[in-house]
């Protein structure tokens, strides 16, 4: 018995390092470096005043910002069609691990190409930006689809929390080796203002498929399910989240978690993809001093993962989140009227407690919700795809408010909407999860 814990503990340490490995990616391409760096080579300042913010991709003139924004959505959208077709070919060929390095592959490679991203190249910049984000999605949901298989449920908790806490530190490891090269290019001998940052998205590559090969080489295979011959592959992967679905109608309090898991997901993700490029255009931050606050968000956001399991235990998974939301409506309040770095600095500290906890709280939530079934792939998937059209309506949004009133401020308006109708269905959720006397460790 003792072996068996023993290896299964270095299962569980094997997944949790793909949070290491991936990680990165999240903090330098999409948190830090890669917007300050994509704001600054498509703006045209004089004297400190932006003269022009808009450019040309592939013949079409939008706002930078903005084009950034329907990047990041593009991809997610691609994700959500796609990954039900995948997990379900992988829920019966039982082979997840294939397809997670596939699209770890596609992303670390796409994150070494940006490494050519310069000015007079912004088409190649967006579309290799937009690849690593479908890399990243993509790995992710197959990477989540492992978590029932190789951990019992109360063991769950701990290790959706383990694998966040992971993320948070190695991120900030590689986060701080290209902060060097970034706020200190002098001292390598780097006289060109583009190579550091571009050096750093070749880095963040490089890490990502190198850490990514302890998962790969301990992760079980994963076995086949039955084969329905009646459904094509690509087909069943839809076929599967349709059985998912008709199976999360007759689960109420599910249901409604997930409404509300949908609406406070737009602010969420949103919030933290846009962030970096709030901070550059709207308060004129330099980019150590975003760096700085990405920095103050990941430490924090350790913190938060564990806090947040701490009070789930003791007052349960849904008033923590309810908590949880009504404080994301309070962080953006402040930040439609956030002015100086300062208050910058204090919002960024309340994003990092609040956003650890509500990614991996949402995550365990759900799967203390699901029902008992081996179709966890499908399960996740749902889950997954819930998530990402929820990103993309997000940043669609943000993009276009900006686009139409020319201010970030007023997208921020809307975000707000979004996490107060998520806190009133996540209310309802509770009033029925108490009628259905549901266990204290979920309401």
């Amino acid at each position: 018995m003792e072996h068996t814990h023993h290896s299964e503990k270095r299962v569980h340490r094997a997944w949790a390092m793909y949070d290491w490995a991936n990680s990165a990616y999240n903090l330098v391409i999409t948190s830090t470096i890669f917007p300050a760096y994509y704001v600054a080579v498509t703006t045209v300042k004089e004297n400190d005043v932006i003269v022009n913010d808009k450019v040309s991709f592939f013949g079409h003139t939008f706002s930078n910002t903005a084009l950034f924004d329907y990047a990041l959505a593009t991809a997610y959208l691609v994700i959500a069609i796609i990954s039900p077709i995948l997990s379900s070919i992988a829920d019966y060929r039982g082979n997840k691990k294939r397809f997670m390095q596939l699209f770890c592959y596609l992303g670390s490679i796409a994150c070494c190409g940006l490494y050519f991203f310069k000015s007079d190249t912004l088409e190649l910049g967006i579309t290799l930006f937009a690849l690593a984000a479908l890399g990243y999605c993509g790995s992710i949901v197959f990477y989540n689809a492992f978590l029932p298989e190789i951990a019992v449920e109360k063991d769950r908790d701990r290790l959706s929390a383990q694998g966040y806490a992971y993320g948070y530190i190695g991120s900030v490891i590689l986060q701080l080796v290209c902060f060097v090269f970034v706020l200190s290019p002098a001292t390598f001998g780097i006289t060109d203002g583009t190579f550091a940052p571009r050096l750093s998205f070749l880095l963040v590559g490089i890490w990502w498929f190198a850490w990514a090969q302890i998962p790969f080489a301990r992760l079980p295979k994963g076995m086949p399910l039955e084969q329905h011959t009646e459904y094509s592959i690509l087909t069943n992967g839809f076929h599967e989240l349709r059985k998912v679905w008709q199976q999360i109608q007759k689960l109420t309090v599910l249901k409604t978690y997930l409404g509300a898991f949908f609406l406070y997901s737009m602010g969420v993700q949103t919030v933290m993809l846009a962030a970096t490029i709030f901070g550059s255009k709207e308060l004129k931050l330099e980019t150590s001093q975003l760096i700085m606050t990405i920095l103050i968000i990941q430490l924090v956001a350790i913190a938060g993962a564990y806090l947040m399991s701490k009070l789930s235990e003791k007052f349960g998974n849904l008033n923590v989140l309810l908590f949880v939301v009504l404080m994301w409506i309070g962080v953006c309040i402040g930040a439609y009227f956030t002015t100086t770095p300062m208050e910058f600095y204090i919002i960024a500290t309340v994003v990092g407690l609040i956003m650890g906890g509500i990614q991996s709280l949402s995550r365990s939530t759900y799967s203390k919700l699901m029902p008992e079934t081996k179709d966890t792939a499908s399960f996740f998937s749902f889950y997954d795809v819930t998530e990402k059209i929820a990103i993309v309506i997000g940043m669609f949004s943000f993009g276009l408010i900006e686009e139409m009133t020319g201010s970030m401020r007023n997208s921020i308006v809307a975000l707000v909407g979004f996490f107060a109708l998520g806190a009133v269905i996540l209310y309802i959720a509770i009033v029925k999860a108490k009628n259905k006397h549901l266990s204290s460790t979920v309401i």
